[in-house]
């Protein structure tokens, strides 16, 4: 069994366990100042005087529930003072390794059992300011008496991370901690301490130490935001719910340090009471407690919150504030109420679309939402739904608004009762006033009105083919002003044929033309035509009427033969072709027609043939074996079956081609009978002339082209021009080759004899004496044709110079002396050899390269 007293607590707890793990029952022995939990705890009764006294001996039984076996211990409590040190005589609490302990059997006799213990926790407050280390508990073993053990701790806090918080004497046992411990980051340690002998040996088993870290308060309340925000309807009744302001402490809330408590420092503003609102200490629910919230008053709070821990103390506790911002919502309790009770209007007879009348109502409500917008009805004055008032969603005003026009000369005036309620109900309670109805009155304007044809579209039926000046209808309209004596004149908008005329006064209409029904402006055997009556009012107004003619057919037109051209090969075969007449008339007055030859010319009868297959067909055939290729006209005859039946001669053109062994034309006949006329081949033969001439002044361009750039070249600035100039330029002497003298004088300038020198020398630094070479002056620039008198006028120059000196002659220049410090220049030499170079991209660059292009890149040669 274990023991273990704490001298700087009021308690102890210790804990017996057998083997099968169960729960056990504690009991104190002869002492009434102490008892013991069911947890095992030892609590003090009363206030304890130890004085003269180094211990007290408190004897704690155990008993097994089931088995009734009864374990005890020895507790010896040491009185210590608040300085959590111990004296130097004063013994710090043991832990016994366990050995044996004793059982009780059933007969009264005792039995030895090896057990082992379960060691109470050791309680450590947290920020502890004694002077460390200090010291907690001392282990020992009783097997110290016969050898000598070593003592050491394991675990997290001595050789695990955080190392080196506790430390034990490996000697005596005593176990120590070498710093303040925080419970907000290790609440609690696991240890196990070790016996071993000299050897390393283990004499004891482990056991296991747990040391928890009482926390002390030193960590305020801290809210979980700084500003809170909630809302609560307006008018709500005391006891509803708002919102829920959260704190939070760090410290042990199983403990009064971080049980923490709330309460409301302030309300602003304190309207209409200073205590609207409470705050459950405990959840830190916020309720209204008072009656008389009002959005169009206050429309929000804000208060003060404070959480204070121990419980809320405000003596010990640590406290923190936040802010709660509560918003009053908007119900609709404000009804819209007119501004006025009578609203005035007026309107234009005959207007759709406008805006009669602004109604304006006045809400209390939030701006913009559902319990401020207004919604408008006409609950009377308007049974035939002439008007409506949409709401402007800005300004919140009823747009009285015509939908349907109104007749002046049936009503001359409105008056509308109106009601205004808002998008959403009234808050339960809340009526509509009176305010929330008002009259509106609203006066037609008359205006001139545009006369109306009746019936309009007027309709009549009459025969085609009637002659020009007959009568056909009277077209009238009638003034809707009735009240405005006013004349009315007609006229004609629209007539596409110009058959018809309409008297101005009157509106009687007669043509002006014979109507035909088929004509392209007939649709349907029917014509409209548009016409306008006019008033004279100010300003004047006009209407327009519209007449539609159904026109009868009669038989006025003559069949023509159709198809009107046809292809025949000039050995048909079959030789038949398929005819029949195309007549614009309906019927009766079209088919069945009669088909007939003329008489006329003879050859028609002898080489065709007609014979009628039905009432609408005939056919068409060749009498003799073949015809040559050609376009042939067939005169036929067709009656149609009028009442009064017409005929008409009409031309078949029959075009006759070679054709292949499908029948198709296939020579040049058949283009010639596509219908190309003289005048088109005359229009191609023109174009192809055209096109001719082009190309002709486009080659005679570019020649003259060519030719001024060739001119261009030749009138080249010399100094510009590549090509081979002949230029003159002083003259030095003979080449090398072309002289037999001796070169070495040319050499030593200083060795000449004076006899040698035409130009005598005065000194050997001075420059020589000598006339300049005077050159006749040439053109610079000559013809571009005279290239060649050029060159002779170069030569003759040349030639004719009398200050030239002769052509083998020695030439002495100027001497600078001699020892020049400068090298000779036959040392300068290419750094590459001109045979290594590639000169072919000089004909890339231009004419005016052409010719270093042949002297450089022309290879060997």
């Amino acid at each position: 069994m274990a023991a273990m007293s704490h001298t700087h607590t009021h308690s102890t707890s210790l804990s017996f366990m057998d083997c099968g793990g169960e729960k056990v029952w504690f009991d104190v022995g002869d002492s009434s100042a102490f008892r013991v939990s069911e947890n095992g705890v030892v609590y003090t009764l009363k206030c304890l005087s130890l004085s003269g006294k180094e211990e007290v001996v408190v004897i704690i039984y155990a008993q097994d529930p089931q088995s009734k076996q009864v374990w005890n211990t020895r507790l010896n409590l040491r009185a210590h003072s608040h300085g959590n040190s111990l004296g130097p005589k004063e013994r710090v609490p043991e832990i016994l390794f366990p050995w044996h302990s004793v059982v009780v059997r059933g007969d009264g006799t005792l039995k030895r059992v090896k057990r082992d213990w379960v060691i109470p926790p050791i309680n450590v407050p947290e920020n502890s300011r004694g002077q460390f280390p200090e010291d907690l508990v001392r282990i020992r073993s009783d097997r110290d008496k016969n050898r000598m053990l070593r003592y050491s701790v394991t675990g997290p806090g001595a050789d695990q991370p955080p190392t080196g918080i506790f430390i034990i004497n490996p000697i005596s046992g005593q176990l120590s901690v070498t710093k303040p411990l925080d419970r907000e980051h290790i609440s609690n340690f696991h240890l196990r301490a070790h016996a071993v002998d000299l050897n390393g040996n283990q004499v004891e088993n482990p056991i296991d130490i747990v040391i928890n870290v009482i926390d002390q308060n030193d960590n305020r309340p801290e809210f979980t935001h700084t500003i809170f925000n909630g809302s609560v309807p307006e008018g709500s009744k005391p006891g509803s719910f708002v919102m829920t302001v959260t704190a939070e402490d760090k410290d042990d809330p199983k403990t009064a340090n971080g049980m923490l408590r709330y309460k409301i420092l302030s309300q602003n503003p304190q309207s209409p009471s200073s205590n609207m609102f409470t705050i459950n200490n405990k959840t830190g629910d916020i309720i209204t407690v008072a009656a008389g919230l009002d959005r169009e008053k206050v429309t929000q709070y804000t208060l003060i919150i404070q959480a204070t821990d121990m419980e809320g103390n405000p003596t010990y506790g640590l406290s923190n504030t936040a802010t709660t911002v509560i918003r009053i919502t908007d119900v609709n309790d404000n009804p819209p109420e007119f501004t006025t009770d009578t609203f005035f209007g007026e309107i234009h007879e005959n207007r759709v679309n406008v805006i009669v009348a602004n109604l304006t109502v006045t809400d209390k409500d939030q701006p913009h939402t559902p319990a401020w917008s207004a919604v408008y009805r006409i609950i009377a004055g308007d049974p035939t739904g002439r008007f409506s008032i949409p709401t402007d969603p800005t300004t919140n005003e009823g747009l009285l608004t015509v939908v349907k026009p109104i007749d002046f000369e049936l009503t001359r005036s409105f008056m509308l009762t109106v009601e205004a309620e808002n998008e959403v109900p009234l808050a339960r309670g809340i009526h509509l006033p009176r305010q929330s109805t008002a009259t509106v009155s609203v006066r037609i304007l008359d205006i001139n009105e545009s006369p109306e044809f009746s019936p309009n579209p007027k309709s009549i039926k009459l025969e085609e083919g009637l002659p020009a000046g007959s009568l056909l209808t009277t077209f009238t309209a009638q003034d809707p002003d009735r009240f405005m004596r006013q004349t009315i004149r007609y006229s004609k908008m629209y007539d596409p044929a110009n058959w018809l005329e309409i008297d101005p006064v009157n509106g009687r209409i007669s043509t002006i033309a014979i109507l035909d029904r088929e004509s392209p402006y007939v649709k349907n055997n029917l014509y409209n035509v548009t016409f306008m009556a006019s008033d004279n009012g100010v300003p004047p107004a006009s209407g327009t009427g519209t007449l539609q003619m159904y026109l009868l057919d009669i038989n006025d037109n003559a069949p023509h033969v159709f198809p009107p051209e046809v292809e025949m090969c000039e050995k048909p075969d079959p030789n038949a072709i398929n005819i029949t007449a195309n007549d614009p008339d309906l019927n009766p007055n079209a088919g069945p027609f009669a088909f007939e030859l003329a008489n006329r010319p003879s050859d028609i009868r002898r080489n065709w043939t007609l014979s009628r297959l039905n009432g609408e067909h005939a056919q068409l055939r060749l009498r003799i074996g073949s015809l040559a290729s050609g376009i042939y006209e067939i005169p036929v005859m067709i009656t149609d079956s009028g009442n009064l039946p017409m005929s008409n001669i009409s031309y078949l053109r029959v075009k006759v081609c070679q054709c292949d062994h499908h029948g198709d034309c296939v020579d040049m006949e058949r283009i010639i009978a596509a219908g190309l006329g003289t005048g088109a081949i005359i229009a191609i033969l023109i174009c192809i002339i055209i096109l001719l001439v082009l190309v002709l002044l486009f080659v005679m361009w570019m020649k003259r082209r060519d030719k001024e750039r060739q001119a261009k070249q030749l009138l080249i600035d010399p100094e510009d021009d590549v090509r081979d100039n002949i230029l003159k330029y002083d003259e030095e002497g003979g080449g090398e080759e072309d002289q037999d003298y001796d070169l070495s004088q040319l050499q030593q300038p200083d060795a000449l004899e004076p006899e040698c020198v035409k130009v005598g020398i005065r000194r050997l630094d001075e420059r020589p004496l000598h006339h300049e070479h005077q050159y006749p002056l040439r053109s610079a620039a000559p013809h571009p044709g005279d290239i060649g008198d050029f060159i002779h006028e170069g030569l003759k120059a040349a030639d004719n110079d009398p200050t030239a000196p002769p052509y083998d002659s020695l030439l002495v220049f100027d001497y600078e002396g001699s020892g020049s410090t400068a090298g000779s220049l036959s040392s300068l030499h290419s750094s590459s050899s001109c045979g290594d170079q590639d000169y072919d991209y000089l004909g890339d660059w231009g004419p005016r390269f052409h010719k270093l292009a042949d002297l450089y890149g022309g290879g060997d040669d």
